[in-house]
């Protein structure tokens, strides 16, 4: 069973709980008092892959988080990163987070494949209050390479499905990519060796 692990980020009150919990449950609770971090566990089938997905959804207080910034960049296999439409100081932390996500990392942490992220304009509900336009956010994720939507969390049950659905394919397919280039690396190592040792052999 394939493990995919999903931080849920993003800064306090853009719906993070609300969107994890109406994906687990499809229930929606408006008021979520998130003073906690929590780790869900759910299992799904998908691609005919039997999956244990595993999301991280941090607590809105910051000081009683265990899991530091850096932690939750080598734990998780791809990233949430929420924003109120309505409040354009939670776009410029969400923008902040992709930056730091999509940093160059030092050399003893890089990755083969990058990592997967997606985007969410959450609360689409309150449009009439709107502070970050669609645009806005689009272009943010066409020039960081992430995935885009805007839902509402209140309202849009099945669209908050399709958008998990979505960044769960992504690390699967992140995943397939480092897979091959891993059996790649091992051959072209076998390769090598071969071919130094071979050549041992007949000059002996």
């Amino acid at each position: 069973m394939n493990e995919v692990k999903l931080s849920v980020l993003g800064g306090e009150g853009t719906g993070k709980s609300a969107l994890t919990v109406r994906f687990l449950t499809k229930r929606f609770i408006g008021e979520y008092a998130s003073n906690f971090e929590s780790i869900y566990n759910k299992h799904l089938c998908l691609e005919g892959k039997q999956l244990n997905l595993e999301i991280y959804d941090p607590c809105s207080q910051l000081q009683k988080a265990k899991f530091s910034l850096t932690s939750k960049l080598h734990w998780a296999d791809g990233f949430v990163i929420v924003y109120d439409i309505s409040d354009r100081s939670s776009f410029a932390f969400a923008k902040a987070l992709i930056y730091r996500i999509r940093e160059p990392q030092a050399s003893h942490c890089k990755r083969a494949v990058e990592q997967a992220v997606l985007l969410v304009g959450n609360k689409q509900d309150l449009c009439h209050v709107r502070e970050v336009g669609w645009e806005e956010g689009e272009k943010l994720a066409l020039d960081n390479r992430c995935q885009f939507c805007e839902l509402s969390a209140a309202e849009q049950s099945l669209e908050v499905e399709m958008m998990f659905i979505r960044i769960i394919k992504d690390i699967l397919t992140n995943f397939k990519l480092k897979e091959k280039r891993r059996s790649s690396g091992s051959k072209s190592m076998a390769k090598l060796i071969n071919n130094v040792f071979g050549k041992r052999r007949k000059s002996v």
